[in-house]
């Protein structure tokens, strides 16, 4: 599942909006939910809601393989101690999404750490989930049980010792 936050201060209608078009895709298959703040434009391919109680949070977190979210030092710290990738797009306070640039300083840094993945603009955010998306499928994984071929060589090694 694809989880997207915003926080809980104020809405962020790009990046809802912009997950949104990705997730209408007619080839997309991907399970998404988003917490989209309390004014925040309703997304119409995605599952959402306003807000979310921590504990709900964390339980969607530990279904999650993929967080996007605001550059929100919260957000990304969650991600990281549920070990979950994460792309950030940081709120610009030129568009009136936030007071100052912070998000974008913590979004650099926390990229260049290498613990975030970034989108600059929502139109980058569509690419940089497909991307992660196929990390995801990339990565080496390990069967829940031992293959037939390992469970008889395993018998030969200790039938043998």
């Amino acid at each position: 599942m694809i989880l997207v936050t915003v926080g809980a201060q104020m809405p962020f209608d790009r990046l809802v909006l912009a997950v949104d078009a990705w997730a209408s895709g007619a080839d997309r298959c991907a399970e998404v939910f988003a917490q989209i703040g309390d004014e925040g434009i309703a997304p119409a391919s995605i599952e959402w809601t306003r807000f979310l109680e921590p504990d709900e949070f964390r339980r969607r977190l530990e279904q999650t393989s993929l967080l996007v979210a605001h550059a929100g030092t919260g957000s990304i710290f969650c991600a990281l101690e549920f070990g979950i990738p994460v792309l950030v797009m940081p709120r610009h306070a030129a568009k009136g999404e936030t007071r100052n640039d912070h998000q974008i300083a913590t979004a650099r840094r926390f990229e260049a750490l290498g613990h975030v993945h970034v989108a600059w603009d929502e139109h980058e955010v569509a690419s940089k989930i497909d991307t992660l998306l196929s990390e995801l499928d990339e990565r080496p994984r390990v069967a829940p049980c031992a293959s037939p071929e390992l469970l008889d060589a395993l018998s030969d090694f200790v039938a043998a010792s």
